[in-house]
């Protein structure tokens, strides 16, 4: 039985800005080998903003331990020019959420939502160095596709059809 709950929440809400930075930092850690500065976490958020993970064109998904802590997020939002095709974004799961099938449970939500949103098909971008995360989505059914618009500086996006 799952030790967490996966919901909607707006993108503004608790520990949202807290867990962007954790991730960010990480993504600096491992993508970069070296911390991120505040002038590049502001920078990235800037370039890469995560606010339109939001009704009407997207959802942000936030899972909580059963005492209310944040765990993990993912979000999706729809692209815009793509016909029906959605973007994964911002999926991360804290260390203290890992290990338990977290990261499974919010792509197989991310997925529904994006269904829900109208999307036919989920795109997405990571780097070589998120082992975990590729892994996750090419046992899912993601194969790895030509770039599309997105806004980080990625070397692998992934595709999966819908339905």
């Amino acid at each position: 039985m799952a030790m967490w709950t996966i919901q909607a929440e707006p993108v503004d809400g608790a520990g949202v800005e807290d867990a962007m930075r954790q991730y960010l930092t990480e993504m600096g850690w491992r993508v970069l080998g070296r911390a991120v500065t505040e002038e590049e976490l502001r920078g990235v958020l800037a370039e890469d903003p995560h606010h339109d993970l939001a009704p009407p064109d997207g959802v942000f998904l936030v899972a909580r331990s059963g005492g209310g802590a944040f765990l993990g997020c993912a979000g999706v939002r729809l692209l815009a020019g793509e016909p029906a095709t959605a973007e994964l974004k911002r999926m991360f799961v804290r260390p203290a959420g890992r290990g338990a099938g977290l990261g499974r449970g919010l792509l197989l939500a991310a997925e529904a939502s994006a269904a829900a949103l109208g999307a036919e098909r989920v795109v997405c971008e990571t780097n070589t160095q998120l082992t975990e995360a590729r892994a996750l989505y090419m046992g899912h059914g993601y194969e790895e596709t030509a770039p599309y618009v997105g806004h980080g500086k990625a070397d692998h996006w992934y595709a999966k059809a819908l339905g």
